[in-house]
């Protein structure tokens, strides 16, 4: 019999996945009452959840259960988070308390409930409700990791159901996805979930891409299984031959880090060699310590196959940040057609294995062992430190926060040493500065030098593996605002900007006063069209950052009469028309913009960091401050960052409309064999064949080797591949690119 709100068929369907949770609860419920538990939170949240559907029309109890069985199954989690996932929504969606969540289960379980329930909207105008929300599950992050790693489980069935959702809705969830949750779930250890958030996040922001890459790779999976079977045959037998208890496998690498790898080095499908890696598991003997037992398998391996010297990882005696630890080589493998390919072979034992695979929920299945602990949990609890730090440090602007925590997220790293002997371990590009303020705060703020490796150094200096660091202190140094363009670590870049806080108001005050005075003596009155002058002349992106530097002194206003009286001479190669799509008809248009932007009625700026120009495919982001709509390439990854903060102001739907005879700016990147006449060719062909302008041209040759790059205008990007297919064709040029101009994280 159906319960009001359930049909017959939904009491079915919901009865078999839930009966399918108990079945893989059983490893977990350890205790007596455990089960009951379950089953006690599953009523509740059936009962709370009943006649409520998702958008693919199931019932929306269905997601709780789904959430509840990923952290079983796929992240190791036990009864109490069980119970916490089925949960999670009954206080946000429904009239349920948190103080009836306490009463029925426990006063844990409602903490853990309450820290993934969402708030209710944003604080103010420096935030979203997006940071928010995501700012209060880090704060109970900090008593309960449990909490985030549910998150991230709900996060993957959301993302693994996104299909039900608007296309607006996938492109902002998405883009969360791959700036924050995606990084979040590799620096917790959960490689394979890491994986799948990014493969789905590519999915839906990229699609013709994606079914570009599976089909390719789907294409050559049999021709691939040859290969690894090929391969792995000797190395299977060596290993039983000296009696290890082992498994090997060949995985292939995700769609997404195809792509990206594909991007970066601008290189065809075809050209990506290391598709797959190569997996040695093994059952360590009790006697002999893992690690010795990882570098003999090494010895096996490297005995078959050439190893290359500069591809050896090892991940044993340095365990990464989340824990991860193994023992990675690239091998050479000869082939018929005398042209080698390179596989990379991973060794690690079955609980570095269980770590890869569960994160850190796998510590604490596992009875440690005092050198294991300090392998494992010792990493993660000085990455929590920090952000507990983070956390509460003073800070009116949750944006920077939350940018300075995802740059904490994707991390390569290095060791250095205290003058006593202690390690530190910092991102790969950290710097003197860095790791004063790794030691401490005050440290930081006094730093004037150091001594590396007994030799004096620059606080900007770079630091590298194995550097031991004296920090050298003066009592009448200050932070300064140039530092922040010399520290890279969450914890510098906050502490070096709660600083500077509490002396930029008083410069706001005083450049506000000074700029008001000028303007009286001019005759002017401050406006938006003022202001649109005024900021880019002096490098400022904001009233407030303007103010603050004129009141710095950083700049005076002698030529501020000249400035307001200049027309940008550049004016045409900045006008462009944009149609905005009306979501109601796919195939009417409405005409929402057309004009320069020095119109007032403009409401369209060209984004700095990308530089879309016609035929890119594009997306706009309101901002929220001037309401102007700023326009991007779609894959721009500054554009990433802002979805995950603020997507609801997304503009999904511009598109570029029949645009006028004028040229925009973009670079090209070159690269080839240096000889002569390769300069008059180049221009030849850019303004002579193509009748395009050439603002900048900076090429540098060594070796008989030349690169740099060309800045021309061009009208569009049909014609920019007119230009790069001629150039290609240039004798001696080896690469042509256009350059993306955004910074990726990670």
């Amino acid at each position: 019999m159906a319960t009001m709100g359930y049909s017959a068929e939904d009491e079915l369907l919901i009865g078999r996945e839930f009966d399918e949770l108990m079945a893989h609860c059983k490893k977990i419920c350890k205790r007596e009452g455990d089960e009951e538990l379950i089953r006690r939170a599953f009523e509740l949240a059936k009962l709370a959840h009943q006649g409520v559907k998702r958008r693919s029309g199931e019932p929306y109890i269905m997601h709780p259960i789904a959430v509840a069985r990923i952290c079983v199954d796929e992240i190791g989690l036990g009864v109490k988070s069980v119970v916490a996932s089925l949960l999670h929504d009954v206080v946000e969606d429904t009239d349920y308390t948190l103080t009836d969540i306490s009463t029925m289960f426990s006063p844990k379980i409602a903490s853990m409930v309450d820290g993934l329930t969402k708030i209710s909207s944003a604080t103010s105008a420096e935030t979203s409700e997006q940071i928010e929300s995501f700012r209060k599950v880090l704060l109970t992050l900090l008593d309960d990791v449990r909490v985030i790693l549910i998150k991230i489980a709900d996060r993957l069935h959301n993302m693994r159901t996104l299909s039900a959702m608007p296309p607006e809705k996938r492109i902002r969830i998405s883009s969360e996805t791959m700036y924050l949750f995606a990084p979040l779930a590799y620096r917790l250890g959960l490689f394979i979930v890491k994986s799948e958030l990014e493969d789905l996040s590519f999915r839906y922001m990229h699609p013709d891409q994606y079914a570009e890459i599976e089909q390719k790779i789907a294409a050559t999976s049999v021709r691939r299984k040859e290969f690894i079977d090929r391969f792995n045959a000797p190395i299977i037998e060596k290993l039983r031959s000296v009696g290890i208890d082992f498994e090997i496998s060949g995985r292939v690498k995700s769609a997404y880090s195809i792509w990206n790898k594909m991007r970066k080095k601008q290189i065809p499908f075809e050209e990506v060699y290391d598709l797959f890696a190569v997996r040695i598991v093994f059952k360590p003997t009790p006697i002999v310590p893992e690690k010795t037992q990882c570098w003999h398998i090494y010895e096996l391996v490297t005995d078959i196959y050439a190893s290359n010297p500069d591809r050896l990882r090892d991940w044993i005696n340095n365990p990464k940040a989340n824990g991860y630890e193994a023992l990675h080589t690239t091998v050479m493998v000869p082939s018929e057609e005398g042209e080698g390919t390179w596989v990379e072979v991973q060794i690690r034992s079955e609980r570095m294995n269980d770590i890869d695979e569960h994160g850190l929920a796998s510590h604490w299945k596992h009875k440690y062992t005092p050198e294991e602990v300090s392998a494992t949990d010792i990493n993660f609890d000085v990455w929590l430190k920090n952000i507990r730090e983070a956390l509460s440090s003073p800070t009116d602007n949750a944006v920077d926060f939350l940018d300075n925590f995802q740059r904490s997220l994707y991390t390569s790293e290095i060791v250095v040493f205290t003058p006593k002997g202690e390690i530190r371990k910092l991102p790969t590009g950290s710097t003197v500065l860095d790791f004063a303020y790794d030691i401490h705060s005050k440290l930081g703020a006094k730093a004037i030098g150091a001594k590396v490796n007994h030799t004096m150094a620059s606080i900007y200096d770079e630091l590298h593996n194995g550097d031991q660091v004296d920090i050298l202190t003066s009592e009448g140094v200050n932070p300064t605002l140039e530092w922040l363009d010399h520290v890279i670590t969450a914890k510098a870049k906050q502490a070096i900007k709660n600083f500077l806080k509490r002396y930029r108001q008083n410069n706001i005050e005083r450049g506000m006063t000074q700029f008001e005075t000028r303007m009286q003596e001019l005759g002017i009155t401050p406006s938006a069209r003022v202001f649109r002058k005024v900021l880019p002349a002096y490098g400022c992106k904001t009233k407030d950052e303007f103010y603050s530097k004129l009141g710095a002194e950083m700049f005076s206003l002698e030529n501020i009469q000249e400035i307001l009286r200049q027309n940008s001479a550049m004016k045409l190669l900045k006008f462009w028309t944009f149609f905005v799509k009306d979501k109601d008809d796919d195939d009417n248009f409405t005409q929402n913009q057309s004009g320069s932007i020095e119109d007032d009625r403009s409401q369209f700026d060209v984004a700095e960091c990308c530089t879309p120009i016609p035929g890119d495919d594009v997306t706009g982001y309101k901002d929220p401050k001037t309401g102007r709509i700023i326009v991007h390439k779609t894959t721009c990854h500054e554009l990433r960052r802002l979805a995950a903060q603020r997507g609801k102001n997304l503009v999904k739907n511009i598109q570029w409309s029949s645009y006028k005879e004028v040229s925009y700016l973009t670079v090209i990147e070159i690269q080839g064999i240096d000889r002569m006449g390769m300069l008059l060719d180049l221009s030849q062909v850019i303004t002579g064949q193509h009748n395009i302008n050439i603002r900048e041209l900076k090429l540098q040759s060594h070796d008989g080797i030349f690169e740099g790059y060309i800045s021309i205008y061009v009208p569009n990007t049909e014609d920019l591949a007119k230009v790069i297919n001629r150039i290609k064709q240039i004798k001696g040029i080896e690469r042509v690119t256009r350059r993306e101009n955004s910074v990726e994280n990670g």
